[in-house]
């Protein structure tokens, strides 16, 4: 590491802050060790090397990104794309770095890119247990719309599915908007 980099510590710096200095880049091969270190500590089934490059492929319906702070990936996320309708096939945080806003970014983000891509409706499946995720998820407008039994084979829990609709139209534009502000300003 040469002396020009700088090292973050999550317990030095208050969430506005972190949300100044992240940086949303497209995820590449150079941040994969660091997107699988944070996979396997989240995860009980990780994805793999191979699952992420065959989906980094495929950059005409796909979309991934990297939120980093520095020379550090905090995070990251991953859109695929079918007609007018995005699918989130993946949202997540280092976890030394959760509660700071970097969730709420990298949404903000991949509803912007998918909106700019022509998608109008956007879905996902949470984990039943995921309360967070599933607050984080309602403040950006998904509902609930079902569920999907034993979704996550290597656990057998349920995953719900939650939908967002007209994400093109000016009122939910105006939502993201107040998010943004909300996070910039340090408000809960």
């Amino acid at each position: 590491m040469s002396d020009g980099d700088e090292l973050f510590d999550p317990a030095d710096e208050p969430g506005p802050d972190i949300v100044a200095a992240v940086r949303i880049v497209p995820m590449g091969r150079r941040q994969l060790r660091s997107v699988l270190r944070i996979e396997e500590e989240c995860y009980p089934r990780p994805w793999s090397a191979t699952l992420f490059l065959s989906e980094l492929a495929q950059r005409p319906s796909r979309r991934y990104t990297v939120a980093t702070l520095g020379p550090l990936v905090v995070g990251y996320t991953g859109l695929m794309l079918v007609d007018d309708e995005g699918h989130v096939t993946t949202l997540t945080v280092d976890p030394a770095w959760h509660h700071r806003g970097i969730g709420t970014l990298l949404l903000l983000d991949l509803v912007r890119a998918a909106v700019g891509r022509g998608v109008r409706h956007l879905t996902l499946e949470v984990r039943v247990s995921n309360s967070v995720a599933q607050r984080l998820y309602r403040r950006f407008g998904f509902a609930p719309a079902g569920v999907r039994r034993n979704y996550y084979v290597e656990t057998g829990e349920d995953a719900i599915v939650m939908w967002v609709h007209d994400i093109d139209s000016e009122p939910y534009l105006r939502r993201l908007q107040h998010i943004e502000a909300r996070l910039t300003s340090g408000a809960p």
